[in-house]
């Protein structure tokens, strides 16, 4: 999937086209990048109303190439340096979303379907 980066799209947009691709995950937009395998900070969770002009560092107009092989930390690292935009990936577990700290070395692929057995055990 090409997802189109300018200064005009909406957070929420975005959020959708990669949830379309993979629906037990989800990204969210903040102030500023995490460090590598640290979680961030919810209160600098970027709303999904904003545009991308307003949480990002670096104003390149382009596309970003996700595939389910890439890694969560290589889609992060290249949301960061190509576009200076900080997001985190979050897992679907259940009825709650996890952030992918612990296992940004998996692919998306296995994220998803990660997430979408988590999301199959019925709850007690």
């Amino acid at each position: 999937m090409k997802i189109t980066i300018n200064d005009h799209r909406k957070i929420s947009a975005i959020q959708e086209e990669f949830n379309t691709e993979f629906p037990y995950l989800k990204i969210e937009f903040f102030t500023k990048p995490h460090k590598q395998s640290g979680a961030s900070p919810k209160k600098l969770i970027k709303h999904s109303s904003k545009t991308l002009e307003e949480c990002r560092t670096i104003h390149n107009k382009g596309h970003i190439t996700i595939t389910s092989k890439m890694t969560v930390v290589d889609l992060e690292q290249r949301f960061s340096d190509v576009y200076g935009l900080g997001v985190q990936v979050f897992r679907k577990s259940g009825k709650v979303w996890l952030e992918t700290t612990v296992t940004d070395g998996w692919t998306l692929e296995e994220q998803n379907s990660q997430g979408e057995s988590l999301s199959k055990v019925p709850v007690k």
